[in-house]
């Protein structure tokens, strides 16, 4: 460790994103990517958009593109934070919204970047466990908090909590930011921002990787209260004053105007979803229920980290977390319909000769 790090850097446990394998022709089922491209009108917005113009700085507001996300969600543009992943934008919502004497509440199975930015930021923190079928019971978060957070559908379970639940947290905790993260949600889930209006201490995240095929391009998106997205606005200020570029705005903004191929695509991805889980089940796998575009799944009499690599053997590549409570599990994302007929006949050869 360098003499030279600030005292905070020595502290910190970063995140660990899924591998990124050079090799060639691996189906690949570990960082939950969508397997089908973005929309055409996407590649051609950015293309137009790729011009003498990129010499000049991008709009640091992304007016445009608050405006396009504010229309399709039923909202004002002043309700809509934009920031270069999702990940920078809860980045921003931890500095500005989270970081209080009382601590900060969410899962102990979770999104594993939430502790990182507790970690970073120096935010008070304490984990909620899920139930002893992964399920998070927002009576759990009735206690007294500095905020709380939460991916729903949830990371890496994909299980889901419903409005009617989120309500009635938001209901009973007025004092302190509620933090939807809906990476997932296209995929089966229904989205708090219908909440909005309602709630003044609800912020809900949004990213544009998952669902609409742009996790090359890093948008994502924060929705609320105007007060809480001015607060996000001076941390961004502060921090990049232009998080998104020409490029990712145009295509961002493509990526909504085409609402059929988004619909297309989600459902393709779900109908293969539930195909998968149906033949992983028949397996003698336990397969988690699922409102993402992976499943969650382990068997009774072979370790996770033993299939993991027979399946890497084979040229497929899952996630195995090494974690307490899950370290039996593996996260499956959803390929096409042909990747995942590889990934079961693959499951039959290593479950049958073990």
């Amino acid at each position: 460790m360098s003499k030279y790090w600030s005292d905070v850097v020595h502290k910190l446990s970063p995140y660990t994103p899924g591998e990124q394998p050079k090799i060639a022709k691996l189906i690949k089922l570990n960082t939950n990517e969508n397997p089908y491209p973005p929309s055409p009108r996407v590649l051609t917005a950015i293309q137009q958009a790729t011009n003498g113009d990129l010499r000049l700085y991008p709009d640091p507001g992304s007016d445009h593109l608050r405006k396009v996300i504010a229309q399709y969600h039923g909202l004002q543009a002043d309700q809509i934070f934009v920031g270069n992943s999702s990940d920078e934008v809860l980045a921003h919502v931890f500095q500005a919204l989270l970081k209080h004497q009382r601590p900060l509440l969410f899962p102990d199975i979770s999104y594993s970047f939430y502790p990182v930015y507790c970690g970073l930021y120096e935010i008070a923190h304490c984990s909620v466990p899920l139930d002893a079928e992964f399920q998070l019971n927002v009576e759990d978060y009735l206690q007294e908090n500095g905020g709380i957070i939460f991916a729903n559908p949830n990371a890496p379970t994909g299980c889901n909590v419903t409005l009617e639940k989120i309500e009635f947290l938001l209901q009973q905790n007025c004092d302190t930011v509620v933090v939807i993260d809906e990476a997932y949600v296209d995929f089966g889930g229904d989205t708090a921002i219908a909440l909005i209006d309602r709630y003044p201490n609800l912020l809900v995240v949004h990213t544009l990787s998952k669902s609409r095929s742009l996790a090359g391009l890093r948008v994502g998106f924060a929705a609320g209260h105007a007060d809480l997205i001015a607060g996000l606005n001076r941390v961004k200020n502060s921090f990049n004053a232009y998080p998104l570029d020409r490029l990712a705005v145009a295509g961002a903004i493509a990526a909504f105007e085409d609402q059929d191929y988004f619909l297309q695509t989600c459902q393709a991805v779900m109908a293969t979803r539930e195909r998968l889980a149906t033949d992983m089940r028949e397996l003698g796998f336990e397969v988690l229920p699922s409102a993402t575009n992976f499943i969650f799944a382990r068997h009774p009499r072979f370790a996770a980290e033993e299939i993991a690599l027979g399946l890497r053997q084979s040229g497929i590549i899952v996630r195995h977390f090494k974690l307490p409570r899950i370290n039996e599990f593996l996260r499956i994302s959803i390929g096409t319909d042909e990747e995942s007929a590889s990934l079961v006949s693959a499951l039959k050869v290593l479950l049958h000769s073990s």
